[in-house]
């Protein structure tokens, strides 16, 4: 299976609608595809009823299409939303996702959601496999979009729906979307009493639907459709031992505490405000980024790796992610980033990279040379994007005292290094990170070119390094450093030695927190000890059916390394969706991989 979902081949007919040529399949109806989506899906579902008086609602979706579906669901949710702090979560499945221009054809059919579909347009998923979530927090809504095919994605998502929304093509045309293998999977992300919608009343769907659980009835279809089938599920659905902690709490947080006002802390700030939490931010620093988050300048880019791994896949997520969060915010340019192969080995790793990209080709071109061109790329200015992203938080800078998990219905540690203290058993490893920055070079546009180093421009600044080596204690500039920093400017743009001669950079250093296996910290912190009490079957092979015991109320967000600006935003999602209990923005194997629990369990399974 190819790295890059593949774009559908389509073909328009003369009415507007699109065809799929692999499926021959509509993608609507051509009598009037909009009221067809009223019919079978939002009224076949009980909608806006269904949601009256919830704050909060998550719609399933298999085959995200063009939208049209999220779209008129959107118009409703507007029209009838419970409350202005209710929320409607939609979460969809997509092998083959439309371009922003197939989208904007097909959604000119319908003038009426066109004040939906230009703000659906604008920020139109970006093209990888993987899970995008988009959110537009004034009209409290979330889009959950997971590119894949729907036998890899559905098992390893993590939600609960109250209506679920059948809308793949025909089953006789694409049977992978109506496997019997299918059904038990949505009847294991379903909520009791979900009500489900389809336009095929097929018998062997009918037949599926009701061994997984669902109550099924034939209602009066639409246009040329005699029937639609409307279902409910009435069974209870599995519920596996959650051995990583990543359940939510009984009730969302009204007034939550962040400790740390770097880019961890502030991303999860915006996060919290969005979704109308009192949300407070202590540093014992006189202002935000002032820490490892407070050089001059920053990059963010992609890292790529040769195979299709969890891992790899994870990276994607939080870039695309961090990108489509900051590029509208202060202090943010975008640019391409040059990237060279610094050995004959990573000339290799950039080829198979290239042979089978995980990104389109408006992301990823080749270099000559053997190196890699990542567009859309963005510089950014810490110091402003993250005051922009702490806005509509309380802040408590300059300040070191205990908090008081009382006032509080959750504690973040956003802290980097400082979380040890709290949490001793999470072994964060400190690596010194140092930059050179020149405040007043020549103005020049935004630029980046990377080889392990970088080197940025941005105005009259430039900014280049940064060393990465072991480090106990406070943060030091050191000599070595500068001159390890000047010999990569030296390979990387030897055109700005000049400049760096005739001006004084200034050093800056900085603690990065980083984990073992180089993965971040993200979610509840369990009870060390408790845990290995409970598990100590584990450490000898066993399997576990106990839940992980949590500390209550009490969250992580740290471990970024040099990737915070990469991390924050992925994370800040992650800790809202496990404290609101609403779909993530990632798979579960990722889940697990980022799940402070994880630490633990690595230990019993080493028998330490």
């Amino acid at each position: 299976m190819q790295r890059l979902p593949p774009l559908p081949d389509l073909e328009w007919r003369d009415d507007g609608a699109p065809v799929s040529r692999t499926t021959d399949d509509v993608y609507f109806s051509a009598d009037d595809g909009l009221a067809e989506t009223r019919t079978v899906f939002l009224s076949g579902c009980g909608l806006p009823d269904a949601w009256a008086g919830r704050e909060q609602f998550t719609v399933a979706e298999l085959g995200f299409g063009t939208g049209l579906n999220f779209l008129a669901l959107w118009e409703l949710w507007a029209a009838t939303r419970p409350s202005p702090s209710a929320r409607l979560n939609f979460v969809s499945f997509e092998g083959t996702p439309l371009d922003r221009e197939q989208a904007q054809r097909a959604h000119s059919k319908w003038p009426d959601l066109k004040v939906y579909a230009d703000k659906l347009i604008d920020r139109w998923p970006d093209r990888a496999r993987g899970v995008r979530q988009i959110e537009w927090p004034a009209a409290g809504l979330r889009l959950t979009l997971h590119i894949d095919d729907i036998s890899v994605a559905l098992p390893d998502a993590r939600f609960s729906a109250d209506a679920w929304f059948l809308d793949g093509f025909s089953p006789a045309k694409n049977p992978d979307m109506w496997d019997p293998a299918l059904y038990p999977r949505l009847a294991e992300r379903s909520a009791s009493r979900a009500r489900l919608g389809t336009y095929t009343v097929a018998g062997h769907v009918r037949r599926g639907l009701t061994e997984a659980g669902f109550t099924v009835e034939k209602q009066p279809g639409h246009g040329r459709k005699r029937e639609r089938l409307a279902a409910e599920f009435v069974g209870t659905p599995a519920k596996p031992a959650d051995i990583y902690g990543l359940r939510g709490p009984d009730l969302p947080p009204k007034r939550v505490a962040i400790l740390g006002a770097g880019i961890a802390g502030a991303t999860a700030a915006r996060a919290l405000v969005n979704h109308s939490v009192e949300t407070h931010v202590f540093d014992p620093a006189p202002a935000p980024a002032s820490a490892a988050s407070g050089n001059a300048l920053a990059l963010l880019m992609p890292r790529l790796d040769a195979g299709d791994t969890a891992q790899a896949r994870l990276l994607i997520d939080a870039y695309l992610l961090a990108r489509a969060t900051y590029r509208a915010l202060p202090g943010v340019s975008e640019t391409d980033v040059r990237q060279t192969p610094r050995s004959d080995d990573e000339r290799a790793r950039f080829a198979k990279v290239l042979a089978d990209p995980p990104l389109p080709l408006e992301d990823l071109e080749a270099l000559a040379g053997g190196g890699l061109l990542h567009k859309r790329a963005l510089i950014l200015r810490p110091s402003l994007l993250i005051e922009s992203l702490l806005e509509g938080a309380n802040l408590h800078l300059g300040q070191v005292r205990h908090i008081d998990r009382d006032d509080f219905d959750a504690v973040i540690l956003a802290n980097g290094m400082a979380a040890n203290t709290a949490l001793p058993w999470l072994g964060l490893e400190a690596r010194l990170g140092q930059v050179e920055h020149l405040a007043n070079a020549s103005d020049a546009p935004p630029s980046a070119i990377a080889a392990g180093h970088y080197a940025l421009a941005d105005g009259t600044d430039r900014l280049w390094g940064a060393t990465f080596e072991h480090h106990d204690g406070d943060p030091i500039v050191k000599a070595d450093a500068v001159e390890t920093n000047a010999q990569a400017l030296r390979r990387l743009q030897p055109w700005w030695r000049a400049q760096v001669k005739e001006n004084a950079p200034e050093s800056r250093a900085g603690i990065r927190a980083t984990t073992p296996d180089r993965l971040p910290v993200i979610g509840t912190a369990p009870d060390h000890d408790a845990m290995r009490s409970i598990f100590t079957g584990y450490e000898k092979g066993r399997p576990v059916a106990s839940d992980a015991p949590l500390v209550d109320g009490l969250y992580v967000s740290t471990g970024f390394g040099s990737r915070g600006f990469t991390w924050g935003p992925w994370a800040a999602s992650i800790l809202t969706s496990q404290l609101f209990s609403s779909p993530t923005p990632a798979p579960d194997a990722a889940l697990k991989a980022v799940s402070p629990a994880r630490l633990i369990l690595r230990t019993l399974r080493r028998g330490r």
